[in-house]
């Protein structure tokens, strides 16, 4: 059911947080039955369960955070939702040079 959430989110263009082992597997499950969909895939942690290095590997994935948690219940991601929320915030909402009136020859 998992897997089958996620081929339907990539396929509405949408971003997938990966939490650890399980949904690292279930990711790895969409993947091959829809190829693709792990371009959507941001990677919250790095679980220290035994196999998910594997599956990091498999997937070619980076995880934000490597903080040797073993919690389960999305906790990975719920860590982190607000550091994408923060990259996005910066993204979005910091000016550039030109808006606060700085040109490149004032160097």
């Amino acid at each position: 059911m998992m897997a089958g959430a996620l081929i339907q989110a990539a396929s509405e263009r949408r971003i997938l947080l990966i939490d650890g082992f399980i949904a690292s597997s279930a990711l790895l499950a969409a993947e091959h039955l829809a190829p693709g969909v792990a371009q959507y895939a941001i990677f919250a942690h790095h679980s220290v369960e035994p196999g998910h290095a594997h599956l990091l590997k498999l997937l070619n994935a980076e995880p934000l955070l490597d903080m040797g948690m073993r919690l389960g219940e999305g906790s990975g991601a719920a860590l982190a939702y607000p550091l994408l929320q923060s990259a996005c915030s910066f993204i979005n909402e910091m000016a550039s040079f030109s808006d606060v009136g700085i040109s490149e020859q004032n160097s």
